[in-house]
């Protein structure tokens, strides 16, 4: 707990330097024990600081309560209720309740929650904010939004899920000294996702290579009026490295596919009959982009389905399954949480509200490797408990076509020797990389399509 403390003095002081005052509010359990110390240290220091206590100290037990005794005996007093003077501050700091919260706020912690909202101060969280779920990331009533929120000894789950980004700010972690062989001992049921995974995905090339060697994605879909999905899945997977990419698509959208990007082999297909013509040479199929729910597209579907190259699935193709459910080991499915919903029979809500649930039985339910994409993209596949978290992204890349664009990047780096799980992690995290290279211009606005000199060069590490 004292650790905590001057972990939250150094960083107030490093990311708020001009700062001459602070208020800290403080409830119950250890996040207020955290708090008191902070004020302690803080007053100690020269800084001015108020303390707001919203549980009352004969209240208070364990360290909480010596953390509280031992501000007192340095001089420090706690004002029981929320002045104009304690808002005035030029900091708020949210010590009121950790990671154990499950029910909504009420009653003083509540009416605090709302106080520093709004203040229209920078707020700094300490462990998570005040009102979000731990685990789940979902408010729980009303919610504290940080400016900052330091977390200490290990990454909360629930500040990358459901609504967390929304509330938690800038997210600094403290260890406070805590052994790395204590960690190592702890298997982590969630694993963030990092450059390392694409380096292990594409190892540098031969100096022989040919095109042969690296793989040929046949990308099925583009129905009429849909034919810029398929466009964007196939230039991205030759922009990840794919040595060969054709499209099957419809007759009227060859034209409009090939337009503008040469390095495209496309191909008119009316039926099963003719795209069958087209798999022997693929080692690889992305199915879904622009693809629709047409006799014409579910002809496509189960032809695909029924052959036995690596899929993946997107796009309609999710949703073409959501009505015809089937297992299979070596595909890679890559819904949003709406298609998920769908495959699920749920609601929107039923799979924002526990992500890793709904990957975890969208595995179970259709097999293979699951990427549920979203803020917060996870990775889950059949034999295998530890799911893969992705933080980054930026929601600049909520924009039509960048679906299109992971599976391109998914398809390439599947036939580029990955298995489905490596393929699916290096695609997801390179894809966000590339997304917020791409936004350094400015989120709103960002297309689809100006991820793809990024994602050369996300392709291409260090």
């Amino acid at each position: 707990m004292c650790r905590a403390g001057e972990a939250a003095l150094a960083c107030l002081r490093d990311r708020w330097p001009r700062a001459r005052s602070m208020t800290i509010f403080c409830g119950a359990g250890n996040n207020a024990g955290d708090g008191y110390v902070l004020a302690r240290l803080a007053q100690r220091a020269g800084f001015p600081v108020r303390v707001v206590a919203l549980t009352p100290s004969e209240r208070l037990a364990g360290d909480a309560l010596r953390a509280y005794a031992d501000f007192e005996s340095s001089g420090g007093r706690a004002e029981g209720t929320i002045g104009s003077a304690a808002l005035d501050s030029d900091l708020m700091v949210d010590a009121i309740l950790g990671t154990g919260l499950d029910r909504d706020l009420e009653g003083a912690y509540a009416r605090a929650v709302a106080a520093i909202n709004g203040a229209g101060k920078p707020v700094l969280a300490l462990d998570i904010p005040t009102g979000l779920h731990a685990d789940l990331g979902m408010p729980l009533g009303a919610t504290i939004h940080a400016t900052v929120t330091l977390t200490f000894v290990g990454l909360k789950l629930g500040l990358y899920m459901g609504e967390a980004a929304d509330y938690r700010g800038r997210i600094e972690f403290a260890d406070l000294g805590v052994p790395a062989q204590a960690y190592a001992a702890i298997e982590a049921p969630v694993r963030r996702l990092d450059p390392g995974c694409v380096r292990q995905a594409l190892p540098p090339r031969r100096r022989i290579a040919h095109k042969g060697a690296h793989g040929h994605v046949l990308c099925v879909g583009g129905a009429p009026g849909m034919s810029g999905a398929i466009r964007l899945a196939a230039e991205a997977a030759l922009r990840a490295g794919a040595g060969l990419v054709r499209v099957a698509t419809h007759p009227d959208s060859v034209v409009a596919v090939m337009a503008g990007r040469p390095e495209v082999m496309c191909h008119g297909v009316n039926g099963a009959s003719e795209l069958r013509t087209l798999v022997p040479g693929a080692d690889a199929i992305v199915l879904g982009p622009g693809l629709g729910r047409s006799a014409w597209a579910k002809k496509l579907w189960n032809a695909c389905v029924d052959c036995e190259l690596p899929l993946v699935i997107d796009a309609d193709g999710l949703n073409l399954l959501a009505e015809s459910p089937r297992q299979r080991h070596d595909w890679l499915l890559t819904p949003h949480p709406g298609e998920a919903a769908r495959l699920l029979a749920t609601d929107l809500a039923t799979i924002q509200a526990d992500r890793i649930a709904a990957v975890q039985k969208l595995v179970g339910r259709y097999g293979g490797t699951v990427v549920l994409k979203g803020a917060g993209t996870l990775v889950a596949t059949e034999g295998h408990h530890r799911v893969s978290l992705c933080d980054a992204g930026n929601p600049g890349m909520a924009t039509a076509g960048m679906g299109d664009v992971l599976a391109g990047v998914l398809g390439a780096l599947r036939v580029q020797g990955s298995d489905p799980v490596l393929a699916a992690e290096a695609g997801v995290f390179l894809h966000a990389q590339a997304g917020d290279d791409a936004a350094r211009a400015g989120e709103r606005g960002l297309l689809a399509g100006d991820l793809m000199p990024f994602i050369r060069k996300a392709v291409n590490p260090a």
